[in-house]
């Protein structure tokens, strides 16, 4: 693989009153994997073929503690890994890059201004140009096959302001709500995005026309949705755009987003997922036309749903689902160029592999699999694809992958990797309390000695129904941790993907039960082994990984010696009426508190962490961000109360600025010490350290 080259960039990318934010330079003095090696390593993302399968397209990001801040740039290289050249060196990122004018040129989102719009340059990055002047920026877009026309992802004003409605007090800021709905993931709800259909000759942008006038729904749906909810047909004739056309307490209540078709010439809509109640996401028409594929949940209200892969024949209208005989979830799709058959992602036992699906016959086939989570789709021809793969030692890194055969096309943290000495991995299977048995990922630190004793941490899963496979986290790193000197148990407890539906479906209504007797499982498990210090483990967790924290604070029969919950639910009651996706709360807490007749919701609301507080002995550190409207904050307010007026050892880390996550740089970097350091306190002492030595 040859090194990466900085290519021609126009003097356009250079702007004077921001630093450009570069590889940084990172010496590693002992050969630990840090917070600081953490943050150092490249991020590569977002591999795009040439039209003529020659090039790739791809993304580089850093982050720069200093500025606070990350950058993006973009990459190309021939797709055997080969002359990989650095194009754009700027201030900010480019994003959303694809090829245009049969490789030619590239398009892409770089800000102009405060705000994104769609540019133009070269495929070496000279001669940059912005194409596009919309008003309220562009947060994405795609181009239609023949290139004459694209669609701009941009906002809408959603509801009214204060000064909309008594215009003599301009300056007032209160807001008047009169339905659900308000505020989503990390924002009160005061504009939409919308599809933005326009007229495009590679060189601008316009005739834009908003292809939803006048309707007060989202396309692509927040706060996740981007331009996989678009599909242009192959003769750039229609347009297929994913919504949920509700508001309000509707909106709130449900899950059952459809796939339109919007014809370009009549300028008719036409909704072809009608009926079907759940999730329909991800559409996809295939080479030739005949066919859409789409990704679809069966029910309304559950967003943790089994996705099947469906087609529809375009000409007769028949819809047919290829997974019905197939017990997984999948998570991406992507047509095979021949037309006969779909390849998708999605967790398997412990793991993501690359699957392939015959729409002919419905067989399933495994196209690639390792220790590892595959996490791109991008088809070359018949036989091969470029894809990304990561796990839990190392972040993405591009492949390819031909006739089963895997190629490693990039290596943009090898440099620090090979300073490092990292830890290892083992599947482990545990028995648990029903008599099944549950595949738990182990951790070891770097230079593992079985003939010495470990503390431990227990690693709890949010979502709650979200793999614990192979992956890679900024934040909760589980190489990170088993560096730090722990060993990390990462249980596959119920509610997880990958197992099947029934091991999946097991946690709804059931939060304080059988996924909580897993983790204890695992912990017991593995506190018989000689090499686990079994007075010094700990748990932490995120989301559900922080109710689970929280409930397992007042159960655990002394199996812990200090617990770390962040943006955890700690009171179910005030959790219901507190968060903005009511559909959540309906379908996983079982409906709500009130409903003294609903013995699934009672359940549920009798186990919530808060009723168990009398119980909890152990230290506690708890954080949260101020802008997470999906937990509030209050959420970790109340048990940080709770555990000082027990008189338990108990800290608070509260971010303002951040959501559900922890996104800022420095924020990251103080979250990962303020972790550690509560850590080392309750599981390092003395004692502890003595017998690693």
């Amino acid at each position: 693989m040859s090194a990466l080259l900085v290519g021609a960039v126009s003097c356009a990318d250079k702007v004077a009153d921001e630093k450009v934010i570069d590889k940084p330079e990172f010496k590693s003095a002992d050969g630990v994997f840090s917070i600081e090696a953490l943050e150092a390593l490249g991020r590569v993302s977002s591999p795009v073929i040439s039209p003529d399968k020659s090039k790739v397209l791809y993304s580089i990001a850093y982050e720069s503690v200093e500025e606070n801040r990350s950058n993006a740039d973009l990459y190309v290289m021939n797709t055997d890994g080969s002359d990989a050249v650095r194009i754009t060196r700027s201030a900010k990122s480019e994003s959303n890059a694809v090829w245009i004018n049969g490789g030619k040129q590239i398009a892409f989102l770089y800000p102009d201004g405060d705000k994104n719009q769609v540019w133009v340059m070269n495929a070496d990055g000279s001669g940059r140009t912005c194409v596009s002047a919309v008003d309220n920026g562009v947060s994405g877009f795609t181009v239609s096959p023949d290139e004459s026309k694209i669609v701009l992802i941009s906002n809408v004003k959603y509801t009214r302001t204060a000064e909309d409605i008594y215009p003599d007090l301009p300056k007032a800021t209160g807001r008047v709500i009169d339905d659900l709905m308000y505020k989503h993931w990390d924002e009160w709800v005061t504009e939409i995005p919308h599809p933005f259909l326009a007229d495009f000759d590679g060189k601008k942008v316009t005739n834009v026309v908003d292809i939803m006038a006048d309707e007060p729904y989202e396309s692509p749906m927040k706060p996740f949705g981007g331009v996989e909810s678009f599909a242009w047909s192959p003769d750039s004739k229609q347009l297929i755009y994913v919504s949920r056309k509700k508001t309000g307490m509707e909106y709130a209540l449900s899950t059952n987003s459809d796939l339109y078709l919007y014809d370009i010439a009549s300028k008719t809509t036409k909704n072809i997922t009608e009926g079907m109640m759940g999730y329909d996401t991800a559409p996809a028409y295939s080479p030739d036309g005949r066919y859409v594929a789409w990704l679809s949940m069966e029910h309304d209200g559950y967003e943790s749903d089994k996705n099947r892969i469906f087609i529809m024949d375009c000409a007769t209208g028949e819809k047919t689902d290829l997974t019905a005989d197939w017990d997984y979830t999948a998570d991406a799709i992507a047509w095979n160029p021949s037309g006969k058959s779909i390849y998708f992602l999605a967790p398997y036992q412990g793991v993501t592999p690359i699957f392939s699906i015959d729409i002919a016959s419905k067989e399933v086939s495994k196209v690639i699999e390792g220790v590892c989570d595959y996490a791109a789709l991008a088809p070359v021809d018949e036989t091969s694809l470029i894809t990304m793969s990561h796990s839990m030692l190392a972040p993405n890194e591009i492949y390819s992958v031909k006739n089963g055969e895997l190629a490693q096309l990039t290596s943009v943290n090898k440099e620090i990797f090979d300073q490092l000495d990292m830890p290892t991995v083992e599947k482990v299977m545990v028995p648990t309390t029903d008599g099944k048995e549950m595949t738990t990922w182990v951790v070891y630190p770097p230079k593992f000695d079985k003939t010495k004793r470990y503390p431990s941490i227990l690693y709890c899963q949010g979502g709650p129904q979200q793999a614990v496979s192979q992956f890679w986290s900024y934040r909760w790193n589980l190489a990170l941790m088993a560096s730090h000197g722990y060993i990390v148990i990462a249980p596959n407890r119920r509610g997880l993907p990958g197992f099947g539906t029934e091991w999946n479906e097991q946690i709804s209504g059931d939060y304080g039960g059988q996924n909580m007797k897993d983790y204890l499982s695992a912990v017991d498990f593995m506190k018989e082994k000689p090499y686990v210090d079994s007075r010094y483990i700990g748990a932490t967790g995120a989301s559900y990984g922080g109710f689970s924290v929280y409930w397992l604070a007042g159960n655990h029969d002394k199996r812990f010696a200090c617990l770390i919950a962040h943006a955890g639910i700690f009171n179910t009651e005030s959790q219901y009426l507190e968060t903005e996706e009511m559909w959540f709360a309906n379908w996983d807490l079982g409906g709500p508190f009130w409903d003294k007749g609903n013995p699934v919701a009672q359940r549920t609301f009798s186990q919530s962490p808060h009723k168990y507080v009398d119980k909890w002995d152990t230290p506690i550190l708890i954080t949260h961000g101020e802008y997470d409207f999906r937990i509030l904050a209050s959420q970790g307010m109340m048990a940080f109360n709770a555990a000082k007026l027990r008189g338990i050892p108990a800290e608070m880390l509260i971010f303002p600025d951040e959501n559900h996550w922890i996104l800022k740089p420095q924020n990251a970097v103080m979250w990962q010490r303020v972790f550690f350091r509560w850590l080392d306190r309750w599981l390092m002492p003395e004692d502890s350290m003595e017998e690693q030595r």
